[in-house]
């Protein structure tokens, strides 16, 4: 069946703070970010293997490139700072971002090892997909390199939906790419926000800041609910 829907389609997202418990997302400024970033992410260049981009060479370099990434139309690029020490530590974009279909993806996603397996760098997913869901969008989207487990298990982890594989979709660096599609719909997205809820509240959480459930088992018990 293909309903006729009750929907009008939603701006295109407004460039804001997006507020968490334990991170923050700007948009990205580089006067103000650059040097947070450039000494969380100096000298990690195998964080960029599977990133369109290089690694900056220097700082001058990486404040060219988060300037590109301001000037460049139709994304929204933010810097995630740790709330807890008020450090920008990594950044994301919203991306193919289509208002006429509802469509929004988290991409380009670059977390430096402070950021990494952090409640700050999961919560930066969940702000995305709650701010795109907000504005009335319907699909919130997932692609990686199908050769980029770490990446793939991520996007099951947040509670994204495999779609499928497009081959030869891409050429990145004068490689091959294969990319792998999730997403997850505006009918998932309560319980799936209710999931990392669940997971980033203080009480998941002992005295060492070791997780008591897992936001996969979460997720998983959202999926059977």
């Amino acid at each position: 069946m293909n309903p006729v829907l009750d929907w009008t389609p939603p701006p295109f997202p407004p460039a804001k703070v997006l507020e968490g418990r334990y991170c923050r997302l700007e948009p990205i400024d580089p006067a103000k970010h650059l040097d947070d970033i450039w000494a969380a992410m100096a000298g990690h260049d195998g964080l960029w293997e599977w990133m369109p981009a290089h690694p900056p060479k220097d700082k001058a370099a990486y404040g060219e490139l988060l300037a590109t990434m301001v000037a460049k139309p139709g994304i929204v690029p933010f810097a995630v700072i740790d709330k807890a020490d008020g450090k920008a530590k990594g950044h994301l974009w919203l991306m193919e971002i289509r208002p006429e279909q509802g469509v929004f993806e988290v991409g380009y996603i670059t977390y430096s090892p402070a950021l990494q397996r952090t409640r700050v760098a999961s919560e930066a997913i969940y702000l995305c997909g709650a701010y795109g869901f907000s504005l009335g969008y319907r699909r919130y989207e997932w692609k990686c390199n199908n050769l980029n487990e770490p990446s793939k298990r991520a996007a099951l982890r947040f509670g994204f939906q495999y779609e499928g594989l497009f081959r030869q979709h891409m050429v990145v660096k004068g490689r091959n790419r294969d990319t792998a599609w999730f997403s997850i719909t505006d009918g998932e997205w309560p319980k799936r926000a209710e999931a990392f809820e669940r997971w980033l509240a203080p009480e998941n959480f002992d005295a060492a800041g070791r997780q008591k459930a897992t936001l996969a088992s979460l997720m998983q018990n959202a999926e059977a609910a």
